[in-house]
């Protein structure tokens, strides 16, 4: 009724039709004098409908059937609020950061994979964030000309921020000029007139005067040459030839990580060495049937974990973890593979490995492997793990004590092959041999459980026989 009132008498001040007004919901009122009526406008008008084109106390209500959140008058023109566009014709598109995992709240803005003008597709990438665990890709939303970005090299992130504005149509990018542009001379009439616009310089040569060298001027009494520097003073390289560089938010992780492991665990290494004749004999005598039928080649890392395997379920106390005043133990064997990538270290995990034969594990290794390498792996496949196997044999190591992965309790370390002498039957044959490691945590495993540990491993893996029979 009110809102009928209202119409009439704008409609007996402005003398044309004016559109039918619903109002949705009550609120606080604004009020406009057009010469001897007050116009009143709540806020919460939801729609304006109308079938030809009005005047609207300096404003405009067209045609088309338009949704409207809120209508608040302010001067001559009427101003609407509901949903956000980049541009009026939808064709600037905003691309933002994704989220990046549960317990990822920001990160940092490492590179840029496009340039402004450049053309992106649909879900292309434009640029990476780098985060604690992984780096993430921003990707473009729509496929059109990047126009620009709005964040910098360097900045921290949170989700939801904005990157970058893609244009669909490509109108208003501007491209930057380009050597050969910049390279090309003048033409001849803008040379003329640069040559003009120039003074010209004289040409009469100026003699100067030659200054003969002063002789040298006599030393002081008492001066003293300044003291030479003696051979065990240190001599600091100069600052030119040093370069600082920022660490990645991958490194600075890693490197808190293992250094609250350093200060947390009571840390404790014991070594062994195994005999890798059988083992290699397997993988020779059974990969190219093993590749036929399973797609993937018989690697040693499988024999590891599936050793690793019945080490654990022998000795339960390795795979458990000291949680306050508990000791929690677990009923599953997730095993960690560290990877060394360019960008840092990362450790995916293989689940339920208790469950698995070895052509799967060296399935999920390869894949999770190569998903470190290019950077594409998630939170979720690096999250967990009870147990973690360290590979420095690929790098040439032979010996080292690894550091373990909190909030586990011990790490394997494997190291290089080596053809050393050995003792065998009373005779001394060349046999590969390999150096083995278990770095654990002192205050819940003791010695005796970390030394059958690893001698479970050493033989399981020197007679792979032991798997079939269970023994």
């Amino acid at each position: 009724m009110i809102s009928g009132i209202i119409r009439r008498k704008v409609a007996s001040v402005l003398g044309q039709s004016v559109p039918r007004i619903r109002s949705s919901v009550s609120g606080p009122r604004y009020y406009r004098k057009t010469q001897k009526e007050a116009f009143l406008a709540w806020q919460g008008f939801e729609y304006v409908q109308s079938s030809s084109y009005h005047i609207f106390l300096g404003g405009h209500a067209h045609s088309n059937p338009r949704e409207v959140a809120a209508i608040f008058q302010t001067g001559a023109f009427a101003r609407s609020r509901n949903r956000s566009f980049s541009s009026d014709n939808g064709d600037l598109i905003e691309a933002v950061v994704p989220f990046m995992g549960e317990s990822i709240t920001d990160g940092t803005l490492a590179n840029f994979l496009k340039k402004p003008g450049d053309r992106v597709e649909v879900d292309e990438p434009i640029a990476q964030i780098e985060t604690d665990k992984v780096t993430i890709d921003v990707v473009s939303p729509e496929a059109g000309t990047l126009q620009k970005f709005v964040a910098k090299e360097g900045d921290t992130v949170e989700p939801g921020t904005k990157i970058a504005v893609i244009s669909k149509s490509g109108e208003g990018v501007t491209q930057a000029p380009s050597e050969k542009a910049a390279a090309q001379p003048l033409p001849p009439e803008q040379k003329k007139s640069v040559e003009k616009q120039t003074p010209k310089e004289e040409t009469a040569p100026v003699k100067e005067k030659i200054k003969e060298p002063s002789p040298p001027l006599p030393k002081a009494k008492g001066a003293s040459s300044p003291p030479k520097a003696t051979a065990s003073e240190p001599q600091l390289p100069p600052k030119d030839r040093e370069r600082r560089v920022p660490m990645t938010r991958l490194r600075k992780r890693v490197a808190t990580r293992l250094k609250d492991s350093q200060n947390t665990f009571a840390l404790l290494s014991t070594f062994n060495e195994v005999d890798m004749t059988n083992l290699m004999k397997l993988r020779s005598d059974y990969k190219d049937a093993f590749l036929e039928k399973h797609g993937v080649k018989l690697g040693l890392m499988s024999g590891f974990v599936k050793a690793a395997v019945s080490a654990l379920q022998n000795q339960p106390i390795v795979n458990a973890v000291i949680d306050g005043d508990d000791i929690i133990y677990r009923d599953y064997i997730d095993i960690s593979i560290a990877v060394g990538t360019p960008k840092g270290l990362v450790v995916p995990v293989i689940r339920n490995t208790e469950k698995m034969n070895f052509a799967v594990i060296e399935k999920e290794i390869n894949t999770l492997a190569k998903k470190a390498n290019d950077g594409s792996i998630s939170i979720d496949e690096m999250a967990g793990g009870t147990f973690t196997i360290s590979n420095g044999g690929v790098y040439g190591s032979l010996l080292s004590t690894p550091i373990i992965n909190p909030p586990q309790s011990a790490i394997l370390g494997m190291h290089s092959i080596v053809n050393r002498p050995m003792v065998v039957g009373g005779n001394i044959v060349p046999r590969p041999m390999m150096y083995i490691a278990l770095t654990y945590d002192h205050r819940l495993i003791d010695g005796r459980e970390a030394v059958f540990f690893l001698r479970r491993i050493k033989d399981v893996v020197e007679d792979p026989r032991r798997l079939l029979l269970d023994v």
